[in-house]
């Protein structure tokens, strides 16, 4: 079967990935779902050959096996349009419904730009909690993988003012539950799950704020009574040293931008987001919609093969 890939905001660099993935061979076997006049006309562009062809399958340079979804509008390269947010929900849409019908093996997605889509959804706030809806889900967990670091969050796109109110113990037992077994499912016995504390210094015994003696140390310790291996509360300031990381398969951070300017130093366009606690397997690069480069050719397939190769590796069952 094959990998699902969305690539996401039209006008973006989505469609510059595809065709240029397309130009090389590989064993893995992706199905687009977009408009094939939008990837023809973005390899037009990239002065780049592009065959679209109607089987599951194809392994050929300049190759790529799309299922046809339609624009509402014309896509002008660089240039968002708004009548076209709506494609690109239908384009999540199915491939959605052809994984949770295991005509697909996984799903990758590309970048999208939150904004338009809310000038026809408001509210959206992105990939992760989507796909939940469409899956019926009540909880997911996003988590960002690179070489030696897996980065999962408790809140996700939040305004910061709301983040505090939103550090639950239901909800953050059922983040931990998520991530440890997840990780156990791909091959990690016991999960070693670093949680950071979300005041500095980890509150500092209360004197900076009582989140972690009320709600985050209590549940740690709860849950390590049920065989979890949860460490902390920790200040984040610390929490990604070297040392610290020692033996750590995944650090649970309180909100975005606790964690992921750390990964993303260490991994940019090498990086991988992960959507755990979905009934299939969900992927996507780690970068945005780079308007400014769609059409240039000068962009790199780093996070999107990164994408791919965690999506593999989780078909095959492999540690991540």
């Amino acid at each position: 079967m094959a990998i699902a890939f969305t690539p996401g905001e039209p006008a973006g660099i989505g469609p510059d990935l595809a065709v240029i993935y397309a130009q090389k061979k590989t064993d893995k076997n992706l199905l687009i779902f977009a408009d094939p006049d939008v990837l023809l006309e973005r390899a037009k562009l990239l002065k780049l050959p592009l065959k679209i062809v109607e089987s599951n399958q194809s392994y050929n340079d300049g190759e790529l096996c799309v299922h046809p979804v339609k624009a509402n509008d014309a896509v002008i390269t660089g240039e968002l349009n708004g009548s076209n947010a709506q494609y690109v929900l239908n384009t999540l849409d199915l491939a959605t419904q052809y994984c949770l019908t295991s005509q697909c093996d996984a799903l990758v997605t590309g970048p999208i730009h939150k904004g338009i889509i809310n000038t026809i959804n408001p509210g959206f706030t992105g990939h992760t909690e989507y796909l939940a809806d469409l899956s019926n889900v009540d909880k997911t967990v996003m988590m960002l993988a690179t070489e030696g670091l897996r980065v999962a969050l408790a809140t996700t796109h939040l305004p910061l003012s709301q983040v505090a109110s939103n550090i639950a113990s239901e909800s953050l037992e059922k983040t931990l539950s998520i991530i440890h077994h997840s990780l156990r499912s791909y091959g990690i016995k016991n999960p070693n799950i670093v949680v950071c504390g979300l005041n500095p210094h980890a509150g500092e015994d209360g004197c900076l704020g009582m989140e972690e003696i009320e709600i985050i140390n209590p549940l740690i310790a709860k849950l390590n009574n049920q065989s979890f291996n949860l460490i902390g509360s920790v200040p984040a300031d610390t929490a990604f040293t070297v040392d610290a990381l020692q033996g750590v398969d995944c650090v649970l951070s309180m909100y975005h931008d606790q964690g992921l300017p750390i990964l993303k130093t260490l991994g940019f366009k090498k990086a991988v987001n992960i959507t755990l606690g979905l009934p299939f397997i969900r992927t996507s690069v780690d970068h945005g919609t780079a308007l400014s480069l769609a059409g240039t050719g000068n962009i790199s397939l780093g996070s999107l093969n990164t994408a791919l190769e965690y999506a593999q590796n989780f078909i095959n069952k492999k540690i991540i």
